[in-house]
């Protein structure tokens, strides 16, 4: 066999390297084919990869006064960033429709995403009558 001028250690590392990016490649098609992932209220645990999108779908009754905020302390915003909201009645949670939080995973890390339902959203609101907060650990690989 002819001498290419290429090391078996330069060789491999090669090989290594065009694995890598084929790999990188492939789970940035797939993410752009997939639809974003839905959590639910009760998936506290939140795992994603960087560029992710995805939404927190929640149970919404805009009529009884109620809308649901990312409360304090707010996510590190190098770690998470929100991105809109919508509200759906195609399949609305069991009693009544629902509102999705759209949110975008920046970089790799690890921090907390606090929404709360409230009717006047200022300070004290998680004391308000009616109030209810949900909590989430989003862990950006």
């Amino acid at each position: 066999m002819g001498n290419s001028g290429i090391s078996g250690g330069s060789r491999k590392l090669v090989i290594v390297v065009a694995i890598a990016a084929l790999l990188v490649a492939l789970h940035s098609v797939f993410s752009q084919l997939s639809a974003p992932a839905v959590y639910d209220a009760d998936d506290t645990e939140i795992s994603v990869f960087a560029g992710d999108r995805f939404s927190v779908r929640v149970p919404d009754d805009p009529a009884g006064g109620y809308r649901w905020i990312i409360a304090e302390p707010r996510p590190d915003p190098a770690v998470l960033r929100a991105a809109g909201a919508h509200g759906d009645t195609g399949a609305p949670p069991p009693d009544g429709t629902a509102r999705y939080l759209a949110f975008e995973a920046v970089r790799p890390g690890r921090t907390d995403l606090r929404l709360l339902r409230c009717r006047h959203c200022g300070p004290g609101a998680a004391d308000e009558k009616g109030a209810r907060s949900l909590n989430f650990r989003v862990t950006v690989g």
